[in-house]
């Protein structure tokens, strides 16, 4: 039988199902399961789509950031594109939004600490700070960056920020004060380097003017009681404001920094902010060259005083006694020499030095270029001078027209101030204005010494405010209508004006046992006090430290001297005043403290070296002048009869406990004794 040939079957590749299941049974069998996993990722990457995505290519050019990096920045894409790739993508608004508010719910979560939001501003304020100080030029937009911080909600920050900008703005400040540019200067063509630098100093300017009015904001109280860091905000401001004041007075915005100052200086609270401004435009007005900062601050400050009708503190008014002119215009030549400027001479020979060696032509264009050096000096100097003068004369007129109202406002908490001030600006008015100052001091005298005629009511009323030194104010009086004719020829002067002084003369002589016996005499405003405890005034309680309703630069003591100088030491001086007047002084020394009494027999001394042949019978009894008794309570200087009395007192004061004083009568005997040989 014959056999029958099997048909041949076509192979057909299995499918995925039974080829994963013979897989699976291998890889269970034999344990690889790597060739599985390899299989499933090349199905994976076959099914995958084989459009690649298109990179937008960048067609802007690579730019330098204000660190100095250089980066390039990829261009735009179209939000078409963005649509399509996202089409391709496959994925849904849906989505994205899902996503979008993920993360906005992250960020809400994940909230930075106070503390390391200071710790992180600090160090970009030393970053940027640092970058400014290398190269404030290639690194400008930092002023911006540093002014985006200082408006941080976070106190500390701001004060932070407040404080490096002040630093930053010191060592960037040029020596010059910068003009804005005209429409001609930005036309015209200028260098690339010229260019660059009006650029920096227009940001700088800007960004300098932004800060200061940052801290013009800050330093003014919005509401009632500031809080504790708005406190504090405002002192860091002020700070600034005072030490770039100083630091920087030629420069832009001088004027606001200055407003700035008065308005906190216009305000009743008397703080650390007060005095600290207060000392800002003393210090200007002392170390001022030029005289426009100077005009600028009284400026401001009259009209600050006139604004608020002179209710202001008299430490205010005193900063007009720093002025810088009142130095210079009162220095007179002298009358004996010719004052030349000092030469390098030693011995009348030149110091010896190297010669340089040069050419005919080279010394020739030397001495050329020192004429023309030496001409533009003197048309600089010429120049300077002028304007100069011009504004400390406008200076001195806006003082005087404040001193002026204030006297005939009769503010008692500001006389004393506007005496003192007179006093020592006496040499520089005009003597068209003397008739009326000197009636002006009459009246002040006149109500100091009069008995209060005033009720119970009104002295309660009184009784609240600063208590005023009827005494003191009548010395200073005394003091200015004397010094209005220092300097000048007292005789000519007086009888020319018909300036009659007498009145100040006999007013000196009836208050001596008073200042002998003030217990304050030898204290300042500024001295410490101890706290009166049966004080009833609660407002007095908190400043009974230091007495601040006083003038705070001379002590009665001082004045006093001054005063009896002017009248004692002139050789016209009649004698008959001059023995009252030593009689007087003898007995008050008694009274006096320890220095007090060594600066008066210090006066004696000095009188009895010009008057001691005239007055020398008060030492001796059998050279006696007059007849009668000598009357010291009596007010009249002519009344009192001096020489009717001897200087029985000097006997006193040779038992004093101070040797000084012991020593200052034993010298005004030796005087008299010469004297009388």
């Amino acid at each position: 039988m014959a056999v029958r040939r099997a048909l041949k079957r076509k192979r057909v590749a299995p499918s995925d199902s039974a080829l994963e299941t013979s897989l699976f049974k291998a890889a269970g069998q034999n344990g690889h399961s790597s060739q599985v996993v390899e299989w499933n990722l090349e199905q994976d990457y076959e099914q995958r789509s084989r459009k690649k995505k298109k990179d937008a290519e960048s067609t802007r050019l690579p730019i330098k950031t204000a660190e100095g990096l250089v980066q390039r920045i990829a261009s735009p894409v179209r939000k078409e594109q963005e649509d399509e790739e996202n089409s391709l993508l496959g994925s849904s608004d849906g989505e994205d939004s899902a996503i979008e508010e993920e993360s906005q719910l992250e960020d809400k979560t994940i909230e930075v600490p106070v503390r390391q939001q200071i710790i992180e501003a600090k160090e970009e304020l030393a970053r940027v700070a640092t970058l400014l100080g290398e190269d404030p030029e290639e690194h400008i937009g930092g002023f911006k960056k540093l002014a985006d911080i200082a408006a941080s909600p976070n106190p500390t920050i701001k004060r932070l920020a407040l404080a490096t900008q002040l630093a930053v703005y010191k060592d960037v400040i040029p020596g010059y004060r910068i003009r804005p540019l005209g429409e001609i200067d930005s036309t015209e063509k200028v260098s690339k380097d010229v260019r660059r630098l009006r650029s920096f100093e227009q940001t700088l300017v800007g960004n300098y003017q932004n800060y200061v009015k940052e801290l013009a904001a800050c330093t003014k109280a919005r509401g009632g009681t500031p809080s504790e860091d708005t406190a504090s905000i405002s002192t860091v401001a002020i700070s600034c404001a005072c030490t770039l004041l100083l630091a920087v007075p030629h420069f832009n915005f001088r004027s606001d920094l200055i407003k700035t100052l008065v308005e906190k200086l216009a305000g009743k609270r008397i703080d650390g902010d007060f005095t600290k401004c207060l000392e800002t435009l003393e210090e200007l007005f002392r170390e001022d060259d030029d005289g426009d900062p100077s005009f600028e601050g009284v400026s401001q400050l009259t009209k600050m005083m006139k604004a608020r009708d002179y209710r202001i503190d008299e430490t205010v008014l005193n900063t007009f006694l720093h002025l810088r002119l009142l130095s210079e215009l009162s220095s007179r030549g002298s009358q004996n020499r010719i004052d030349r400027p000092a030469s390098d001479t030693t011995n009348g020979k030149k110091p010896k030095f190297q010669k340089e060696f040069r050419t005919k032509k080279q010394r020739k264009i030397l001495k050329e270029r020192k004429v023309v050096e030496k001409e533009f000096k003197e048309a600089d100097a010429i120049a300077s001078h002028k304007e100069r003068e011009h504004l400390q004369s406008e200076t001195l007129k806006l003082v005087f027209v404040t001193y002026f109202r204030i006297l005939k406002a009769r503010n008692p908490n500001l006389t004393g101030a506007v005496l003192e001030g007179l006093a020592k600006y006496a040499h520089l008015i005009n003597q068209d204005f003397f008739g009326d100052l000197l009636e002006a001091l009459k009246d002040i005298i006149s109500t100091s010494d009069a008995p209060s005629e005033s009720n119970d009511e009104e002295i309660h009323n009184t009784a609240q405010t600063p208590s005023q030194d009827p005494l003191r104010r009548s010395l200073l009086a005394t003091t200015t209508a004397f010094a209005l004719l220092s300097g000048q020829d007292i005789a000519r002067s007086a009888s020319s004006l018909n300036l009659d002084l007498t009145f100040f003369t006999s007013q000196t002589y009836k208050s001596l046992h008073s200042y002998a016996l003030n217990p304050d005499i030898e204290l300042s405003s500024k001295s410490l006090r101890l706290e009166d405890p049966y004080h009833s005034s609660p407002q007095q309680s908190n400043t009974a430290a230091t007495m601040d309703n006083r003038i705070n630069l001379k002590t009665p003591s001082v004045l006093l001297l001054r005063a009896l100088s002017s009248m004692l030491t002139p050789r016209t001086t009649p004698p008959l005043r001059v023995a009252a007047f030593t009689k007087q002084l003898y007995t008050c020394s008694l009274h006096l403290p320890e220095k007090s009494a060594q600066a008066v027999l210090q006066l004696l001394y000095q009188v009895l070296k010009i008057h001691g042949k005239k007055i020398g019978g008060l030492w001796n009894t059998e050279e006696r002048k007059g007849d009668g008794v000598f009357d010291g309570l009596r007010g009249d200087v002519e009344g009192s009869n001096p020489f009717a009395g001897t200087v029985w007192e000097g006997e006193l004061l040779r038992c004093h406990y101070s040797p000084k004083v012991r020593e200052g009568v034993k010298g005004v005997e030796r005087v008299v004794r010469e004297m009388n040989k």
